[in-house]
């Protein structure tokens, strides 16, 4: 209750306190917590070394939660030297009881060969656990694994079908990936305003590819009133962006953005430009609904 603030001034710190009387008592929801606390560093300094050891406490009484987290622990070597079979051991343990992060965990480490024997047939099965539990990490897994043919018959459509439930619960990625299909006709009937609509949802949560494709469907004029300047804006904000550290490269949309600016006078060049910051800024929130002007 102090955690969250309800019924009382949010207190983390206080929060901390009662976790650390219950956990001492041996209850493993609250050593689950008060690992998480000091995990996140929330009410106490950042500690890993002490979230695994109250992690350790209550997966050792058998919560799930704690399980799944300890896995995770060992997964990245954080409070603990990593080792994958250990995380493999304590995904197993949790994803058994049911819970979909585990599950998901789990599937990765099969599909990745990290603690276990590579093996897609199995990790298409604990994807699939944890994705009709509506994990959607897991679900855009399952989509990937019926797209490439990996443990499974290949099947555009079932790929599909497990990227729009992803796509529909926000993942940006599947948002992209379903968009590419629409665009392409891959799995599901070609309709490029489809593409659009999922391309421009991934776009505005920062997915560098699909602001790319967004881009390039306003520069073609497809399912989509042909604009110049908002090609220039998305591929800008495309090949301006950095995405897990890496700067998208892409011959492509840097000749097309370079194509189109040619197109615009230096006053437009400016003036997108600057609406290209303030989308940024605003976190892909404030990007202009008309086409901006020079």
């Amino acid at each position: 209750m102090h955690e969250t603030g309800q019924g009382v001034a949010e207190d983390i710190r206080e929060a901390v306190r009662f976790y650390r009387l219950a956990a001492e008592q041996g209850q493993p929801k609250a050593q689950l917590n008060l690992g998480t606390m000091y995990a996140a560093g929330r009410g106490v300094v950042n500690d890993d070394a002490e979230a695994v050891q109250w992690y350790r406490q209550a997966a050792d009484q058998g919560d799930a939660e704690a399980q799944f987290s300890l896995g995770a622990m060992y997964a990245v070597g954080l409070g603990v030297v990593r080792d994958d079979a250990e995380a493999v051991r304590w995904y197993r343990r949790a994803a058994e009881q049911g819970d979909a992060p585990a599950q998901f965990g789990l599937g990765v480490m099969y599909a990745d060969g990290r603690g276990v024997v590579k093996d897609d047939a199995e990790a298409v099965r604990w994807y699939r656990s944890a994705a009709e539990q509506r994990d959607a990490s897991a679900q855009l897994n399952l989509g990937l694994m019926y797209a490439d043919g990996r443990g499974v018959t290949r099947d555009a459509a079932e790929a599909v079908r497990w990227f729009r439930l992803a796509a529909e619960q926000g993942s940006a990625r599947a948002q992209f990936l379903l968009g590419l299909r629409y665009a392409d006709g891959e799995g599901v009937p070609r309709n490029d305003s489809e593409a659009v609509r999922w391309y421009r949802l991934a776009a505005e949560q920062a997915n560098v590819w699909a602001q790319l494709n967004l881009g390039l469907m306003y520069a073609d004029g497809r399912g989509v009133s042909q604009s110049d300047e908002r090609a220039y804006l998305w591929l800008s904000l495309a090949t301006d962006t950095r995405e897990s550290g890496v700067t998208v490269s892409s011959e492509r949309a840097e000749k097309v953005r370079d194509a189109v600016a040619t197109l615009l006078t230096a006053e437009q060049r400016a003036a997108i430009r600057e609406l290209a910051d303030r989308c940024r800024a605003s976190g892909f929130m404030d990007c202009g609904e008309a086409e901006p002007q020079g």
